[in-house]
């Protein structure tokens, strides 16, 4: 398979600020703390191109052009596969499928004819674009200008962020396929512009969000996110006989701060969604990760990660897994950690960490899942060693993106018990194996993405809202084989794959962090076979 356009890796350094090398990228170093960070400039410390020279820039397009007419044959090949509803309207249709067999036969053997003919010019290519990566920032970021500056932060008054995280399966079409999907330039189309054009959240969704209790504080300091109830009310008996409150949302939130977006393989994709999102979020990182020979492994495509900021980021990191097996091994994944500028205090920063990844896949890799959890755990904490000046104030760390294991299978027993739950708070886990009762799954039965009941948002909002519909529509337990659980306890509320979790503030700092709410979003119905989360995170000055 020829590499694909998404993006590429290497390890060129950032210009305008003192550098050091540190793992897989070299990042800039912040000012001392007698020189603060200007709160109007801080997107200087980065550089926007990945390529540290225009030479480099033109000979990794020279390559990707060399390498275009093959990575189409492939891609095509593989896009002949068809998809539920393609099969379904081609049955509607009279003679539908023999006339479709014979398209796809007589197609398949043009694109291998082509495939066959473009194999020396993909032989160059390759020999071109594999130094060309070595030598390139396993990033790409977009700065828009014209955005207001950073303001000064009352540590008194209590703000409120919002984060999305979403796996949109924004493959080439003909990868996708392999999801039920197709149709990538589409469906990026859609999913820009209703990051970008989505009408203000209604009073009746603001209230569906699941609030914290009041005065639950966990030995952290932070406030769980479980259903509030009036004083002297019976909490427990009211959850009891909600088993589902209205957490589901057909809408992405309006006053989204940060998204984070996993599976953005696709070249035309990013280039869609950067210029959309640009003009909300002015700054962007996308096409993470490092492509070509890395670590003797061939990387052909990115990690998927995208994050988009209404904040200025500090600092931006790349580590990959290095121990990727299987068809996940051909992909760069791993975790993208970023440090963003919230604000300042009598000349002190006010900063927040983010770290997004995507693990690996296959069911059967609890083991190497939780390897990969160890080091993203370890990354981030190196990470804040790093970046921290002396006086910071951090408002907020988040954790999120696609762990690929949940909370109610036998088979993910192991991820579920690991370390990561007693550094960050999962607002829907009560412990291993256990959700709040309103937890919901996030993975979608592929193989029905396109049945009636859930093929718009509207919908899927409504089938997902009853036992029935989330027992038919949503994946459900698995063995540790990937196989479902003939003897898992129900009523189950689906696999639950996408977190967005938070790191609690100790008692002793001046901010402390609440859940103020938390969705399922079914705004990609057809559009992606995962559901996006959104959590409200409530920062508040710390109580005595």
């Amino acid at each position: 398979m020829a590499p694909s356009t998404a993006g590429q890796g290497g390890r060129a350094g950032c210009t305008r600020a003192p550098t050091q090398e540190r793992g897989d990228v070299v990042l800039p170093l912040n000012p001392l703390p007698s020189h603060p960070v200007p709160t109007n400039t801080p997107h200087m410390l980065l550089r926007e191109s990945p390529f540290p020279s225009r030479v480099l820039v033109a000979l990794d397009r020279l390559a990707r052009w060399l390498l275009t007419p093959s990575s189409w044959a492939v891609f095509s090949l593989l896009d002949l596969r068809q998809t539920t509803e393609e099969r379904r309207q081609a049955r509607l249709q009279r003679c539908g499928r023999c006339h479709s067999c014979t398209r796809q036969g007589l197609a398949g053997s043009v694109y291998v004819m082509l495939l066959l003919l473009s194999l020396p010019l993909a032989a160059l290519g390759l020999l071109l674009w594999l130094p060309v990566q070595a030598v390139r920032r396993p990033f790409a970021y977009q700065y828009t200008a014209g955005t207001a500056s950073v303001q000064p932060w009352d540590l008194r008054q209590r703000r409120t962020f919002t984060f999305l995280s979403a796996n949109v399966c924004l493959m080439p079409s003909g990868l996708a396929k392999f999801s039920n999907l197709g149709q990538t330039p589409q469906r990026a189309v859609y999913i820009a512009r209703h990051l970008t054009q989505v009408p203000p959240d209604p009073p009746s969704a603001r209230a569906g969000l699941v609030k914290p209790r009041q005065g639950e504080v966990n030995s952290y300091g932070g406030t769980l996110s479980t259903p509030w109830q009036p004083p002297g009310s019976a909490a427990v008996v009211a959850v009891a006989a909600e088993p589902m409150p209205a957490v589901l949302s057909e809408h992405f939130p309006a006053d989204a701060d940060f998204i984070c977006l996993q599976e953005v393989f696709d070249g035309r994709a990013t280039t869609c969604l950067r210029q959309q999102l640009g003009s909300i979020f002015p700054h962007i990182v996308s096409e993470v990760g490092a492509l070509g020979l890395w670590g003797r492994r061939l990387k052909l495509l990115n990690s998927g990660l995208f994050l988009a900021s209404r904040y200025p980021l500090l600092a931006v990191r790349y580590h990959g897994f290095p121990n990727g097996a299987r068809e996940d091994a051909l992909a760069a994944k791993g975790l993208l950690v970023v440090q963003v500028l919230l604000g300042s205090v009598q000349g002190q920063r006010v900063v927040g960490y983010i770290g997004c990844t995507h693990l690996q896949a296959p069911a059967a890799d609890a083991a190497i899942r939780d390897e990969q959890l160890t080091l993203g755990l370890h990354w981030l904490q190196l990470f804040r060693e790093e970046q921290e000046q002396r006086g910071d104030v951090v408002a907020f760390d988040i954790f999120c993106g696609d762990l690929n294991f949940d909370n109610c299978s036998r088979g993910d027993e192991l991820n579920q018990q690991h370390q990561l739950f007693k550094v960050y708070q999962d607002p829907c886990r009560r412990g291993p194996g256990q959700d709040a009762p309103w937890g919901i799954g996030t993975l979608l039965n592929y193989l029905k993405i396109y049945d009636e009941p859930v093929s718009t948002p509207e919908k899927l909002k409504r089938t997902l809202s009853q036992p029935s519909g989330r027992h038919q529509y949503l994946a459900g337990p698995i063995l540790s084989s990937g196989e479902p659980d003939p003897a898992a306890p129900g009523p189950w509320q689906g696999r639950r794959l996408d977190y967005i979790l938070y790191r609690p503030h100790h008692r002793d700092l001046p901010l402390q962090t609440e859940v103020a709410g938390f969705s399922v979003i079914t705004q990609l119905a057809t559009r992606s076979d995962h559901l996006p989360v959104v959590l409200r995170l409530n920062v508040a000055p710390a109580t005595p």
